[in-house]
Order: C-alpha cells, then sequence, then structure tokens
C-alpha cells in the first residue's frame, strides 16, 4: 500500500482452502481508528457483494460489520454509562437497571451476540416473558428498555440499524380503571380513622394526589391560609432509599385548590404533628414533610399500602381496593359530576386529555348513553 486508502477501499482473492475474501480498511466509528477487516463468502460474488454493503456502511459512518459483544455485556456497560448518565428519574433509572439484569441479560438472549441479533430473537424474548406470566405492562418495559439500549449500541458504533425498531411494541390491552362509589369511599375513610394516615386518606381522595406526591409533599408546598397546594415531587424507595424525585411529566407539576373541609383536616394534622415533635424531643427528624412517621420521617408507600388494605377489608371492601383506587375514585366522581376532561386532567397531572379520556372511558360511556336516551326522548321515540 503506497498511501492511506479511503473508507471502502479493499481488495478480493481466494484462500487456497477455496473460500473467498473481501479485506476492506476503514474508519471504526467505535475507536475512531482505521481498522482492516476480512469478509468471508463462498463464492467471489458473494465477497464482492459483502465488500459493497460494507464500503456503503462505512461511507455512512457505520461499522463495517456489527460487534461480536454479546447482549449482556452490552447491556451491563450501557447500565453503568448511558442509563446512567441520562436526564432520566433516578426511579426510573433503578426500573431499567431491573429489567436489564432480571428479564435481558439472563439466559440465552443474554448471550446473543450483536452482530447475530435478529427482530425475530428479540419477538421470541418477548414471547418468553410472556409465557413466564410477565403483564403486558412489564413485557413492555422490557421492550422499551432493550430499544433504548440498542439505540446506544448504534450511536457508538457497535451497530448499523437497532433490530428492536422494526420489533411491534407490545400492546397494552384497555383496562377499565376500578374505582369505589362515594359511599364505599367514606367507608374507607371511616374505617380508617384510628390509623396515623387517615389524613393522607383524606387528601388522596380529595385531590386525586398520586401516592408519591402525596408523600412527597413539605408544609413549604401548601399554603392553608391561601387554601393552595403545589406539586412538585414524588416520594419513591430507589436504591433502598426513600428519595424525593420530580414529577412524572411536566403536567404532573402542578397547583391544587383545596376545599374548606380539607383544609381543616389538614391543620388539625399539623397540630397533631407539632405534638409528635415535642414528643419525640430530640430524636426528631425535622424533614418537613405533612405526612410523617411518629419520628418526622418520610413515610414508605408500602407502609401507606398496607393500612389502606387495613381499612379496606374493614370496611368489607373488595381486594382489589389499592391507594391508587382513592385516586380513580376522584376522577370518577368528578367527571360523573359533569366536570369537564380538561379540568380533570388538569387536576390529575395526565400528560394529555387524550389519557384522562382513555383511563376513564367507563364515564364516557355512561354519559354517551344518557346523551343517546336523553335524544331518543326528546324526538319522542
Amino acid at each position: 500500500m503506497t498511501g492511506k486508502r479511503g473508507n471502502g477501499e479493499g481488495s478480493v482473492y481466494q484462500r487456497r482452502d477455496g473460500r473467498w475474501c473481501a479485506a476492506i480498511v476503514a474508519d471504526d466509528p467505535a475507536t475512531g481508528r482505521r481498522k482492516r477487516t476480512v469478509l468471508y463468502g463462498k463464492t467471489r460474488r458473494e465477497a464482492i457483494d459483502k465488500l459493497k454493503a460494507a464500503t456503503e456502511r462505512a461511507d455512512a459512518g457505520k461499522p463495517v460489520r456489527d460487534a461480536k459483544t454479546t447482549v449482556a455485556a452490552w447491556l451491563e456497560h450501557w447500565r453503568g454509562s448511558t442509563l446512567k448518565a441520562s436526564p432520566r428519574k433516578e426511579s426510573t433509572k433503578a426500573l431499567y437497571a431491573y429489567v436489564c439484569e432480571r428479564h435481558l441479560e439472563a439466559g440465552p438472549f443474554g448471550g446473543l451476540t450483536l452482530d447475530r441479533l435478529r427482530p425475530s430473537d428479540i419477538e421470541a424474548l418477548l414471547l418468553a416473558l410472556r409465557d413466564r406470566g410477565l403483564s403486558a405492562s412489564s413485557a413492555r418495559s422490557a421492550y422499551t428498555v432493550l430499544r433504548s439500549a440498542l439505540d446506544g449500541a448504534v450511536r457508538d458504533g457497535l451497530l448499523r440499524h437497532n433490530p428492536a425498531a422494526v420489533v411491534a411494541r407490545p400492546a397494552m390491552p384497555r383496562k377499565e380503571a376500578r374505582h369505589l362509589s362515594p359511599d364505599q369511599v367514606a367507608a374507607l375513610l371511616n374505617a380508617a380513622k384510628t390509623s396515623r394516615y387517615h389524613p393522607a386518606f383524606v387528601l388522596l381522595a380529595a385531590t386525586g394526589l398520586r401516592r408519591g406526591e402525596a408523600l412527597a409533599l413539605t408544609w413549604a408546598d401548601v399554603d392553608l391560609d391561601t387554601g393552595v397546594l403545589r406539586v412538585r415531587g414524588t416520594l419513591a424507595r430507589v436504591g433502598g432509599q426513600l428519595t424525593v424525585t420530580p414529577p412524572k411529566t411536566a403536567k404532573s407539576r402542578r397547583t391544587l385548590r383545596l376545599a374548606p373541609a380539607i383544609v381543616a383536616a389538614l391543620r388539625a394534622h399539623r397540630r397533631v404533628q407539632a405534638a409528635e415533635r415535642i414528643k419525640a424531643a430530640n430524636i426528631w427528624h425535622d424533614s418537613g414533610f405533612v405526612f410523617t412517621t411518629e419520628w418526622g420521617q418520610p413515610i414508605s408507600p408500602d407502609n401507606l399500602l398496607r393500612a389502606l388494605k387495613t381499612a379496606a377489608s374493614r370496611a368489607g371492601l373488595p381486594q382489589w381496593v389499592h391507594v391508587h383506587t382513592l385516586r380513580h375514585s376522584a376522577a370518577t366522581m368528578l367527571l360523573e359530576a359533569g366536570k369537564g376532561l380538561k379540568t380533570v386532567s388538569e387536576m390529575l397531572g395526565h400528560s394529555s386529555v387524550s389519557v384522562t379520556g382513555d383511563v376513564y372511558q367507563h364515564v364516557s360511556d355512561g354519559e354517551a348513553q344518557a346523551a343517546a336516551d336523553a335524544l331518543a326522548a326528546a324526538i319522542g321515540v
């Protein structure tokens, strides 16, 4: 070679064993260095075709051929670099890391190499996850994480194309939001009166806040004089620690008006908390949270759930009742009372009105039936 070859310049020759070879010298996008790669074919035509394809990839700034790194090795690297450095919420990062380790890196799928990974392999993985009993939501999460990680492999020059990009994302079957009637909510709150979490349940039922949003509230977020509450974060367990992270979406950061009865309930709760602070003395944790343990520490979301389950059982309510059920119940009652979809969507902090419409379709169906009945009555049929 008398000078530096351009991308794609190479040679085609036949080895003594009869195999045809195509050698190409091109820039490696993963390292930025020039690299000689040998491609093999059973015939001269096959070797030429591979050389042509490799030249096109090199000219496009892509790797001449995909890396032989295993999926598991790449995902482990991705978790410790790209994912860790991403602006995603810490709770989301923890979830993505869990999905990688639990569902993607283990087993035969993790042992596949990137250069041999095909869309059909990903479809087989999704089927296997479903056969293992994973929910549609969990399967979709696995797909989302894998596609994101493989996007990183394309960016770093290990893959030319992302094979997950041509695989259909697992569908989410429409799931009606289960809710309680006003009488059932009242029964639940009455059954929880002896619980220290009763004020939190009252606020959840009256505002439709998410569990993490309510537990992340500080007294600085609540103006009892004007009856205004500001949602600024969400409390979740990340890496074994209770951590306040940014709200779920941009629309989740919102301001809510409080009814006078709720303001009164929060004032009463604050007085109780002040008494607990005096009793705890020097072991009190001055966290500033609205809802705390008897020592001022943030409340674990799991403890709130257990207390609600106990109250629901005491009230004779269905086993499916969850903390989120209070949110669904609040939204349903508002919609059935004739409050506009946009108003309810903003109150719940949904990313769009369409999300609210999809989740609470059962209310829309009821309104549609009422409208049809009213129209039929108006025309005398």
